[in-house]
């Protein structure tokens, strides 16, 4: 089974507070790299790291994670899933 892409807008947020990557990983006390994980989204946070970002940057989760536009659907025809078999006919 396909799992959808998330982005993020950490980085917009935090820009715009005037923080540094830095300011942010002392905030939430994690590493500078791993915030740049989460803004790369090489990396997806843990939802008690997910709500503390909310908290902090005062968003609710929605605002902060959304799926990627370009990432296909685990519905779509993009998706690994086989094509239905159609029914044979029957000779008698």
């Amino acid at each position: 089974m396909e799992v959808e892409s998330v982005k993020n807008a950490i980085r917009d947020l935090r820009s715009a507070l005037g923080w540094t990557q830095a300011d942010l990983a002392e905030r939430l006390d994690v590493s500078r790299q791993t915030v740049n994980a989460l803004e790369t989204g090489r990396y997806d946070p843990s939802l008690p790291l997910a709500f503390r970002l909310s908290k902090l940057l005062a968003r609710p989760l929605e605002d902060l994670f959304f799926p990627d536009p370009d990432s296909p659907k685990p519905d779509s025809p993009e998706s690994d899933s086989p094509e239905p078999e159609s029914p044979e006919s029957e000779d008698t």
